[in-house]
């Protein structure tokens, strides 16, 4: 019998040089999973990494961990890397990234996963290379970076976010595996804070860094002092620190609804370049 074959396979080590040089197409689009395989390689506890290839050259690939990621895939290439995604049968949080690439994966796989808790169809992808404070805009003097030893003054700040963004807390029962993602971060100096009186007031994180690009997430606010300008000082400050410290271009997605924030990241000099989607389980 005649075999062909198949243009998709998982990628092993040796795919690691190909697979960030696809990411490196559009770092502020793939940013997540350069900083993931950077990390851990292309074989890290839990995850798997689909590429597909014509004539030996890696075209698209998609991560899938924790997440599933999408990454440089296109209408052609995405039904055979469902395919592949579909046999993993594993359990995902969420589908993210561009929302052409993942709304298009996702209408290939949705019937695998029936337990959706939302679809975010748009979520503006922003992003700045200007210093805050080149137009005019100041921060906010109190923001640091959070110390390795203080996980247990995060850990209410990052709860609070985590439940109020995605619907659900981020552990039953034990804290231990949500209090070492947040440690990893303080360890890593991508955890910037204002703490008065003993507490975060403010919290906003670098959640994958990698290819001159740094992402931002888990921004917030403690809730009584929404609305005075906190936010937009805030923000400011962590931009100025990371493009003076860590890469020289920031990132974020925002929820298309969420006009505050979408307001702050305006103010601060952050332009949409795109749109992200996220489909949560």
């Amino acid at each position: 019998m005649l075999r062909t074959r198949t243009p998709t396979r998982v990628l092993t080590p040796s795919d690691l040089d190909a697979a960030l040089g696809l990411c490196a197409r559009n770092p502020a689009d793939n940013v997540f999973v350069a900083a993931r395989l950077l990390e851990a390689g292309m074989a890290g506890p839990g995850q798997s990494v689909v590429g597909y290839e014509e004539d030996g050259q890696l075209q698209s690939l998609c991560f899938a961990g924790a997440n599933v990621v999408p990454v440089e895939t296109t209408a052609y290439t995405r039904g055979p890397i469902a395919d592949r995604v579909r046999k993993w049968n594993r359990r995902a949080a969420s589908f993210l990234g561009p929302a052409e690439q993942v709304l298009g994966m996702w209408e290939l796989l949705e019937s695998g996963w029936p337990n959706v808790r939302a679809v975010r169809s748009n979520q503006p992808h922003l992003a700045t290379r200007t210093p805050p404070s080149r137009l005019g805009v100041v921060g906010d003097e109190r923001v640091r970076r959070a110390r390795p030893g203080e996980v247990d003054l995060v850990l209410p700040a990052a709860e609070h976010m985590f439940t109020h963004e995605i619907g659900y807390p981020p552990y039953r029962g034990s804290s231990r595996g949500y209090r070492s993602l947040l440690q990893r971060l303080l360890d890593q100096g991508h955890t910037y804070v204002i703490v008065e009186n003993g507490r975060v007031i403010f919290k906003a994180d670098l959640g994958s860094v990698a290819l001159d690009c740094a992402q931002i997430q888990g921004v917030w606010v403690s809730p009584e002092l929404r609305g005075h300008g906190l936010g937009t000082s805030a923000m400011a400050a962590v931009v100025e620190h990371v493009l003076a410290d860590v890469a020289p271009l920031a990132t974020l997605y925002v929820n298309d609804f969420n006009t505050a924030a979408r307001t702050t990241y305006e103010r601060i000099g952050m332009t949409q370049i795109g749109t992200f989607a996220t489909v949560l389980m």
